[in-house]
């Protein structure tokens, strides 16, 4: 049987999961209506399970676990034993998704299988909810999300239409590049991403100086500050989201302060992070954030393997600063700063040194780099545009970020339709009950559009 040897950054996502941390990807699509099931099937099977080898593959670890572990072909795949038809309990409302998306995420994949699943929420009140569950080993967050997003249609009818466009000879091509097209667009609207592909390369030939502070950043960092935030996780997790803010009244926070959408919504995010650490008396002057650091050219089409393109950046929430104003201001200032640094990609090369080790060191490795943050804070891009699912409105997306090591807390920024949300996924030991974080997130973002009374934000109501 035929193998595919896994990179080395690619066996450091799969050896990184642990029962307290799944390095599993969490999204999901909100869908406007009831679903034909065997429609939907049958588009996941075309567009991923076909397209995109990985999907119909499994993981076979090397012998005495010495050098990298594999990708073979699951000769025993069965697409049914990936999807799964669940039904919201009563009453179906927000709480309800909230807690059965809590017990999902905590459940790891089958590692004799290909590492994904899907599951089909049905009887959220009218609406239909589609989780996905990647394992990190398969692909970045960013690609995983074209690749969800290859599964939708820009109108109601045009999968079939869509389908039979594919390239055969090109498995990225067709919905996947219309997917890449669609974020393509949302990012210079939305929130933009720390996405410079050309720094890699650049960056490692700008000067040994400025290589050399960033690389004893990334190693030498210690400790971050001890707040209640910062406790070894449990297994158990906390599922919530923020009722989506339209898109034009964040950019005209950022056109009235000089700063962008991303600068506004980690700003908000910051004082909403102040606000609950001060409620438990463990406010402190600064909490460390790792942050992903998109690698991929996002105007070019996926390639089959997929794989993880990205480093990570460390960026101090200025939680010190009371003043919304001249948090916004320091926070677009240090955002500036690790954008031209070189730590994406240096940490990107480190992360495939830390593959080649074996499993045992490379949990101790990966657990003293990332005590020295206490969340992770990603942006997962979506189209501007309503999409389609199977031929229903895709009316919500959502993703929760995994966190790695000793992290217990990660903030996704989601852009769809003219809208930003953020999601949290928590360790329950740690943030028990993570509401009062998005209700601080909206009372922040309501501090910060007095910045211009005319770009007050009008949350659109949540599901």
């Amino acid at each position: 049987m035929t193998r595919q040897q896994m990179s080395p950054v690619d066996a450091a996502w799969l050896h990184m999961g642990r029962p307290t941390n799944l390095m599993i990807v969490n999204g999901s699509l909100e869908l406007e209506g009831p679903v034909d099931y065997e429609r939907a099937k049958e588009t996941i099977r075309e567009r991923l399970v076909e397209r995109f080898p990985r999907f119909h593959q499994r993981v076979v670890e090397p012998p005495l676990g010495l050098g990298l572990p594999a990708w073979e072909d699951d000769t025993e795949f069965d697409l049914d034993l990936h999807l799964h038809r669940v039904a919201l309990p009563a009453p179906g409302d927000r709480a309800s998704l909230r807690q059965l998306a809590s017990e999902l995420v905590v459940l790891p994949l089958d590692p004799a299988k290909a590492l994904w699943e899907m599951h089909f929420v049905e009887g959220y009140g009218s609406h239909t909810v589609l989780l996905a569950r990647t394992h990190h080993c398969i692909a970045d967050g960013i690609a995983l999300a074209r690749v969800l997003l290859s599964l939708t249609d820009e109108q109601p009818e045009a999968g079939a239409a869509a389908l039979a466009q594919t390239e055969p000879s090109r498995p990225g091509a067709g919905a996947a590049t219309t997917a890449a097209h669609m974020l393509g667009g949302a990012l210079h609207e939305s929130v933009e991403m720390l996405a410079h592909p050309a720094t890699e390369t650049r960056a490692l030939l700008d000067g040994v100086t400025s290589n050399a502070r960033a690389l004893a950043k990334i190693l030498l960092t210690g400790p971050d500050t001890r707040t209640v935030l910062k406790h070894a996780p449990g297994t158990a997790r906390r599922l919530t989201w923020c009722e989506p803010v339209p898109l034009e009244d964040v950019k005209a926070i950022g056109h009235a302060s000089g700063t962008t959408v991303n600068d506004v919504v980690v700003t908000a995010i910051t004082g909403a992070l102040r606000s609950y650490l001060e409620h438990r008396d463990s406010l402190a002057d600064e909490l460390r954030a790792v942050v992903p650091f998109n690698l991929r050219p996002l105007d070019q089409p996926l390639p089959p393997e997929l794989g993880n393109r990205f480093g990570l950046v460390d960026l101090a929430l200025p939680l010190a600063l009371a003043d919304p104003e001249e948090r916004l201001a320091e926070v677009h200032r240090r955002m500036n700063e690790i954008k031209s640094s070189p730590e994406g990609p240096l940490s990107h090369q480190i992360l495939g040194l830390v593959g080649r080790t074996p499993p045992p060191l490379e949990r101790r490795l990966i657990d003293l780099t990332s005590d020295a943050e206490s969340a992770v804070i990603t942006n997962v891009p979506g189209p501007a545009q309503p999409v389609y699912f199977a031929g229903v409105r895709v009316t919500g997306l959502l993703a929760w970020v995994p966190t790695g090591g000793t992290i217990g807390i990660g903030l996704s920024i989601i852009s769809y339709d003219g809208a930003v949300t953020v999601a949290l996924q928590t360790a329950a030991n740690i943030v028990p009950d993570p509401e009062p974080i998005v209700t601080a997130f909206a009372h922040e973002m309501d501090r910060l559009a007095r910045l211009r009374p005319a770009a007050r934000p009008r949350p659109r109501a949540a599901r």
